[in-house]
């Protein structure tokens, strides 16, 4: 299937040719700059992967609902587990999405110091208990987080820093693994109800493995929604608010949208990096000048993500609201 998008083959990042390697950072960094938006194909996660994935995800997503519901998100003080239908609503101008999802992430066992201090966005992940599910998820996570970081190693080197300078800031990070389930369109509950509504990413780099049913819009410079089909064997790669940040809009935080297909349902696995909880987010020294300035002031990692998820989950807001009160 065609699109406009760059699909770039990353197989020179696993390899030893020094100007093949350059040549993929070369291709990233244009993508980033023109589009927010790119394809990576020969990357190391098999087809039989994807599939176990899949296929879990079909059966936790058919379980009864109070038997999702023993993981609640909307229960968790660090953001784990099932989020139900109309959870989240990433376009306040829209109603709530339609869809269910899974959000697991850097795995700290209860009596982790951090865990015990209460540093938001730590914990340990709430598995369904299923067969085998927490094997394979928690091994899932840690491929695309050696995925992410060896993308973000060609990143860094197009922003002209130290090749290192993602991998010390992801080492234990708040990335998240999501599973999405997109329920057929009939099944909204109003005219207007779409599967994600219009938004940006909050981190620094995404990576989507979609279904063949379609459904991802991107947003051009000029306002066009297009088309991001299905591509086999490809993840979909986006820049997020993070690097927009970091790179000082050099790369763009690309809005993009899920409209669900009509009659079939969708699955979505996003991996979304983010670095490290305390990690200092400003502007780098190479993407400034005199004639372009930082144009957003620094912020954390984790005090970002908490102010977008207050944005977009009611029980962030509400918990937010109970600790301000206190």
């Amino acid at each position: 299937m065609s699109t406009p998008l760059p699909i770039i083959d990353i197989a020179p990042l696993y390899a030893s040719d020094e100007d093949g390697w350059h040549e993929v950072a070369r291709q990233i960094d244009s993508a980033c700059r023109d589009w927010g938006f790119f394809y990576i194909r020969n990357h190391p996660i098999s087809a039989e992967r994807i599939g176990q994935l899949k296929d879990a995800a079909e059966q936790f997503f058919a379980l009864p609902v109070e038997q999702k519901l023993q993981i609640d998100i909307t229960k968790s003080r660090h953001h784990r587990g099932y989020g139900a239908i109309a959870t989240e609503q990433l376009d306040p101008g829209k109603p709530s999405d339609l869809k269910e999802t899974f959000d697991m992430g850097f795995h700290m066992p209860a009596d982790h110091p951090d865990v015990l201090a209460g540093k938001p966005l730590r914990g340990p992940n709430r598995h369904p208990d299923l067969e085998g599910w927490e094997a394979l998820f928690e091994q899932h996570y840690r491929d695309m987080h050696a995925l992410a970081c060896t993308l973000l190693r060609a990143v860094a080197n197009a922003l002209g820093v130290e090749s290192g300078f993602f991998d010390e800031r992801f080492v234990e990070p708040i990335s998240v693994f999501r599973m999405i389930h997109y329920p057929p369109r009939q099944t909204a509950t109003a005219p207007e109800q779409q599967g994600a509504g219009a938004h940006t990413d909050y981190g620094c780099i995404t990576l989507l493995y979609q279904d063949q049913a379609g459904g991802l819009q991107v947003q051009n410079v000029r306002g066009e929604w297009l088309d991001a089909p299905p591509i086999e064997g490809t993840f979909v790669v986006n820049i997020g608010d993070m690097m927009a940040r970091w790179s000082n809009d050099r790369y763009k935080s690309t809005p993009h949208r899920v409209i669900s297909p009509l009659g079939v349902d969708r699955y979505s696995m996003p991996f979304f990096a983010e670095p490290n909880p305390d990690t200092i987010i400003s502007c780098l020294s190479g993407c400034q000048s005199e004639g372009h300035p930082p144009k957003y002031p620094a912020t954390t990692c984790s005090a970002y993500m908490l102010s977008r998820f207050a944005e977009t989950y009611a029980y962030r807001r509400e918990a937010s609201a109970a600790a301000a009160a206190t």
